[in-house]
């Protein structure tokens, strides 16, 4: 395990040794990833959205039981137990709170109140703006790049308008997967980088082994953003399944959609007056269309039998563009020592132009 070869603001702000995030990945990032990355000195980050509230309770006191370094837990803000869930993160001292829609000013107040980190994800400058300006730490910004919901514009447009915007640490995620991406991303001005598909594709990663070699199958257009999933721009990768979601109308998709909801509804433990109300919530905060809400329980439930039971033919597969070059499955400690190490190579050759 590598010291600490490069220190940015964020590493600073966190307490990590690396400025390299594991981003939170429903059904991905569990105890076990996170355990991985924080253990090797990078910030491992929880996925919420798809544990209910005592499902997080018993990761967090898992992983708080697995190390004794900083990690992270990602909350959806228009959940009806928002609240909830940031008391959680309050009364088990966890570092830091990274949001997939922007908190509202009184729920960033109640966690920096607690000396908790807040990281909101964020899709363009002008958001990154309103969160900053009620209080964030800091900002992660994904372009289209990226894995799950996306959107169009590349990380490289993207991260140097919200880096003029804002004056909080900034971390970049959308394309990285290697050391030139976060020499380049700390070039740009970035604090650091956020990694999902790369650390989906690892050893620590639960994810089933005959999935992840569907993964490294892949090539560069291995990838495809459809919105017939849930109604929102997600990228996943290319499989038979996905082209006839693509394919089929939306009359034929709605027996199946109603299917997934009923599930997810029992593997949630949600009421339908709960599932309502998130309903409610979701469509405000993201102005999601009546049509696009049928949807919203089919994500979940087709992430969960491709990433967890391994079921391919019945599960789609988030994933970043990076999964045409990723060809290996190493330990999270061999991936950051050499992502950090060859940053700090190349970071040095490239002072060396400076004249």
């Amino acid at each position: 395990m590598i010291e600490q070869l490069i220190r940015t603001p964020l590493t600073d702000l966190v307490g990590v040794r690396h400025p390299v995030v594991q981003t939170g990945m429903g059904w991905v990032s569990g105890p076990r990833l996170v355990t991985g990355t924080a253990n090797a000195g990078g910030l491992g980050i929880l996925a919420s959205a798809t544990m209910s509230l005592e499902e997080l309770e018993r990761a967090i006191v898992e992983v708080k039981g697995r190390t004794d370094q900083p990690f992270g837990v990602n909350l959806r803000a228009d959940a009806g137990d928002a609240v909830d869930r940031c008391d959680l993160l309050v009364r088990h001292d966890v570092k830091v709170a990274s949001f997939a829609l922007a908190p509202k000013p009184d729920l960033i107040k109640r966690l920096k109140d607690h000396g908790i980190v807040v990281m909101p994800s964020v899709g363009a400058a002008r958001h990154a703006e309103k969160v900053a300006a009620w209080g964030a730490d800091a900002v992660m910004v994904q372009g289209g790049e990226g894995g799950g919901h996306t959107g169009p514009v590349p990380t490289t447009l993207l991260l140097p308008t919200v880096l003029d915007a804002v004056d909080i640490p900034v971390v970049a995620a959308g394309g990285f997967f290697d050391g030139r991406g976060l020499a380049a991303a700390l070039s740009y001005g970035a604090a650091g980088v956020g990694m999902g598909t790369r650390f989906l594709l690892t050893q620590d990663s639960a994810v089933p082994q005959a999935v992840k070699d569907l993964y490294l199958s892949h090539d560069l257009n291995g990838t495809v953003v459809t919105a017939k999933v849930d109604g929102m721009p997600h990228r996943m990768l290319r499989t038979d399944l996905v082209a006839e979601l693509e394919e089929t109308g939306a009359v034929r998709r709605l027996a199946p959609t109603l299917r997934r909801t009923l599930e997810f509804k029992r593997t949630s433990g949600m009421s339908w007056a709960q599932l309502a109300r998130d309903g409610r919530s979701m469509r405000k905060a993201q102005g999601r269309t009546l049509a696009q809400m049928t949807l919203a329980a089919n994500t979940p439930v087709m992430l969960r039998a491709g990433l967890v039971d391994g079921d391919t033919s019945a599960g789609v597969l988030a994933s970043g563009q990076v999964v045409g070059v990723i060809d290996d499955l190493p330990t999270c400690e061999e991936l950051i020592d050499r992502v950090v190490t060859r940053a700090a190579d190349e970071l040095r050759r490239a002072s060396a132009y400076v004249v």
